[in-house]
């Protein structure tokens, strides 16, 4: 039994603080203290394909009002895409800029929320910020290093994802020897050359890519070991809603990983990560605020449940327990 209990030194510390190198970030008129919050970023999906709901929110009035609704329950950010990450033929700009561009400026024109948009192609990030995008969001890893020029020259932030493959194409069979410890020496690199083309440290956040050129036990052990992302010192996102490693951990289709979803993105968060990417948004607001209570970064909505000599009511709705 006491070798059972032997401590190993590949799993991640409870409640991992990062040392980050620039706690608070600015995004448009709103700011972010990653010191003590977790962004909840909403995907909105603007394809006719997308990985999790088949082309729900393909049409603008829908893509629009899905933006505003994530907003109403409880997202800081919305993360607009008109490409999937799966291998298919490549878009041109102006095909992907119709899809993207008018999403952000409706949003942007009714909404003070963050705005990404998830593209590789540089001139689709340019339209996009000046439509009032103030986040690219690059899940090549800088295939195309242009992009994090055209984010310098504008003072957005950037996203560098960690994945292997140019964009929309198939790389079969992923192999790592130590896949956390390859995937931060990546991220580190992209940062380096993100910063030489003019991208302040202060704009730069990275993701390890949950699943992106990895298989299920590489995005357990990602998963495990986020603290070893989250110490490279800046905000880390977590991108892990119904992806693929849930389902074959749990044998789930994509409509029933909704829990393992939450479990997995509240595994990052005591990782340190500070931004969780979700489809779910409401069920993600209420995991990520509990953690933040947890953490003693956020009061509780209220105090009642045994605050005074007798036991009332948790809420004028519930009955009182014991």
């Amino acid at each position: 039994m006491m070798s059972m209990m032997t401590s190993d030194r590949t799993t991640a510390t409870p409640f991992y603080t990062p040392p980050l190198l620039h706690p608070v970030h600015h995004f448009g008129t709103r700011r972010l203290d990653f010191s003590r919050q977790v962004a909840l970023m909403a995907i909105i999906n603007r394809t006719p394909d997308s990985f999790y709901d088949g082309g729900a929110t393909f049409a603008l009035d829908a893509a629009v009002a899905a933006s505003l609704a994530a907003v109403a329950q409880g997202a800081d950010w919305v993360d607009i895409g008109g490409v999937p990450f799966a291998p298919g033929p490549p878009l041109s700009v102006e095909e992907e800029s119709d899809r993207v561009v008018p999403v952000i400026a409706a949003v942007a024109a009714a909404s003070d929320v963050i705005i990404s948009v998830d593209t590789f192609l540089p001139e689709v990030a340019a339209r996009s910020i000046a439509a009032g995008a103030t986040v690219i969001n690059d899940t090549t890893g800088l295939a195309n290093p242009e992009i994090a020029s055209v984010v310098a020259e504008s003072g957005a932030h950037l996203v560098i994802t960690h994945s292997l493959a140019k964009p929309r194409t198939t790389y079969p069979r992923p192999h790592y020897d130590d896949v956390v410890a390859e995937v931060a020496a990546f991220l580190a690199q992209k940062v380096e050359l993100a910063i030489s083309l003019g991208v302040p440290a202060e704009k730069i956040i990275i993701d390890p890519g949950h699943d992106l050129n990895k298989n299920t036990l590489h995005t357990l052990e990602i998963t495990k070991r986020f603290n070893e992302i989250a110490a490279l010192g800046f905000p880390a996102l977590a991108a892990v809603s119904n992806k693929d490693f849930i389902g074959e951990t749990l044998d789930q289709s994509k409509t029933e990983r909704l829990e393992g979803s939450l479990a997995t993105g509240v595994i990052c968060i005591l990782g340190g990560a500070r931004i969780l990417r979700m489809h779910n948004v409401a069920a993600a607001n209420s995991a990520i605020r509990m953690t933040e209570a947890v953490l003693g970064w956020r009061e509780p909505a209220y105090l009642v449940h045994n605050m005074g000599e007798v036991n009332v009511p948790a809420h004028p709705s519930t009955p009182a327990t014991s």
